[in-house]
């Protein structure tokens, strides 16, 4: 049987829009803002066979796309070898344990049989953050960890779902575990009613075409996002492109980790060796594998956007080297940093190899820090405790054809910072401001986005801060001559006292008294380019919206912005401001 090329792109269109209703089901119907508002979450259907990428949401976080089909594989194979209970239909396994294809332990995995005519045709899975899974700091990011146990609690996977009920006896055990648990249910639930949202959309479609239609689709899709992949690699000129990439620390011995990475094309193929990057170390900053290889994916979606989501599009990208370093962790080497700002140092060490080989396609290095920030306390107004996660993006770096975004998301996924007024409404902390870090982007031909400048202050109560950012110690890199972004900074007024963690943007159960004030200033992006070569209009627009000051102008660009015009210092030409 051949498929003709309209049904099969009305299938992969049909495959896409289930996952995109998953998506938008499971925020609507989650109670966390880093759910529900933030969009922290991911939706896929996966191989029964193997476990592989069929087709993610295009809402979905990209470092799930990898962390997903690892997961589901390894739920694949413990079932054929009879370590995890067989399914049933209606059942629904949950897992977090990173070192089984995850990521850090509040990303939590669901994962549900399709059965059609009583065969599992494949798996529906999905990931969301939650705000808390125990361990020794409200909100999981614990930045002086030095075992796993200390983040939080652990799951093999295990039917949280039987036959469609929720083992009541396995989320007891899930609740005595893990803080503010009466309001885990909402988002249980949600994760539940998206899977079985993209079962029913499932059987529409399968209805429609036939089981072995859609199988055949499958199946051609996947050869062809192979084939597409394996054009574009072969856009890259021959040869070994190396670059490293710094992490600050690793929140407990304070020695940067370095991302040491060469990409060799041979033919069609793209590998990726991560040989003498720095040894697990003793923080949370160590990388679970199926973080690590899907960091290298999400960068090639980057890079290559235009290829569809498909375990096909990664067959031509092999990842080697990080046996015995700190990208291949093994239990219990603490993980809260890996997905969140180990995979985006893991992306930039990608853009920064291929940028000189691909300048029209690669950009200059994004902010790369999840900024996560986690307040967990009592609101005595309320009569509850409350754990409060605020993700920040940054500025994305500058590239061929213009300068970076300002305020994006961070690199591994789409989720965007919850809106302010939410924040507010659910727990006892106001926003004195929330505005652009200004003068934080890279200087360039085309300069790095800025990113994000915010202070918020405990209005009632007691609470204690935790940090897990990164780029404190060194900005995101330029490219191509570009200047490195700004670097991500973090204070702490208490008692009007400022106190800088000392380990700059990484720290743990500072405590918190009304009045008290956190203040972050997330990292700009990288400029892209010689910055002497940006068009001195440009810049004087950047000075008149006050995103640079008249002397960074100058230092920056050497472009002298007055009343009466603008003169570029190196040619002496004056235009008119």
């Amino acid at each position: 049987m051949s498929i003709d090329p309209i049904t099969l792109s009305v299938i992969q269109a049909g495959l896409q829009q289930v996952c995109d209703e998953m998506d938008l089901s499971f925020s609507r119907a989650a109670f966390s803002p880093v759910i529900a508002e933030a969009n922290d979450r991911s939706d896929g259907i996966y191989s029964a066979e193997d476990g592989s990428l069929i087709a993610q949401g295009n809402q979905g976080l990209p470092v799930f796309v990898g962390t997903m089909q690892h997961s589901t594989r390894v739920l694949v194979e413990r079932i054929r070898d009879g370590v995890t209970p067989a399914p049933k239909p209606g059942d629904i396994y949950i897992v977090n344990d990173p070192y089984l294809g995850g990521t850090h332990l509040m990303d939590v995995r669901f994962a549900r049989p399709y059965y059609r005519d009583g065969e599992i045709f494949c798996w529906l899975s999905n990931t969301g953050h939650w705000p808390d899974t125990g361990g020794a700091v409200p909100g999981g990011f614990s930045a002086s960890a030095t075992s796993v146990e200390q983040e939080g609690l652990r799951l093999p996977p295990v039917r949280l779902f039987k036959e469609g009920v929720l083992d009541q006896e396995i989320y007891q055990i899930i609740c005595s575990n893990i803080r503010v648990a009466d309001q885990r249910i909402g988002d249980v639930q949600a994760q539940a009613a998206a899977l079985k949202v993209g079962e029913d959309r499932l059987n529409q479609l399968l209805d429609r075409y036939g089981d072995a239609v859609v199988a055949e689709a499958i199946s051609e899709l996947r050869a062809r996002a192979a084939a597409q992949m394996r054009s574009y690699v072969a856009q890259i000129p021959e040869g070994t492109h190396a670059a490293s990439a710094w992490i600050d620390s690793d929140g407990v011995v304070d020695t940067p980790l370095e991302i040491r990475l060469s990409v060799t094309r041979t033919g069609d193929s793209l590998s990726f060796d991560f040989t003498g990057s720095s040894a697990p170390c003793t923080g949370p900053m160590n990388s679970v594998l199926a973080t690590t290889l899907s960091s290298v994916y999400l960068a090639m979606r980057h890079i290559f956007p235009e290829v569809p989501i498909s375990a096909g599009a990664f067959e031509p990208l092999q990842v080697t080297g990080y046996e015995g370093t700190f990208l291949d962790a093994h239990y219990p080497r603490p993980v809260s940093g890996c997905a969140a700002e180990v995979s985006q140092r893991i992306a930039e060490a990608v853009f920064a190899a291929l940028a000189p080989a691909l300048p029209d396609r690669v950009t200059a290095a994004p902010a790369g820090s999840s900024g996560n920030f986690a307040l967990g306390g009592h609101d005595p107004e309320k009569g509850r405790d409350f754990v409060m996660y605020q993700i920040s993006g940054g500025g994305y770096g500058g590239n061929a054809d213009h300068d970076g975004l300002s305020n994006g998301c961070s690199t591994i996924g789409i989720s965007k910072a919850p809106p302010v007024e939410i924040m507010e409404a659910q727990f006892p902390v106001l926003y004195h401001h929330y505005a652009l870090h200004e003068g934080s982007g890279g200087a360039g031909l085309h300069r790095g986005g800025f990113g994000l400048d915010y202070a918020v202050e405990l209005r009632r109560g007691e609470a204690r801060a935790s940090f897990v950012m990164d780029h404190g110690r060194t900005g995101p890199l330029g490219a191509l001559g570009g200047r490195d972004g700004t670097v991500n900074k973090v204070q702490v007024i208490r008692d009007g006292t400022v106190h800088v963690p000392p380990h700059l943007s990484k720290e743990q159960d500072i405590p918190l008294a009304p009045g008290d004030v956190v203040h972050v200033r997330t990292p700009g992006g990288g400029g892209y380019g010689d910055p002497m070569q940006r068009d001195p209009a440009a810049v004087a627009e950047d000075v008149r919206l006050g995103r640079y000051t008249a002397e960074q102008a100058a230092e920056l660009f050497g472009v002298v912005v007055t009343a009466g015009g603008v003169d570029r210092a190196a040619t002496g030409t004056l235009r008119g401001a």
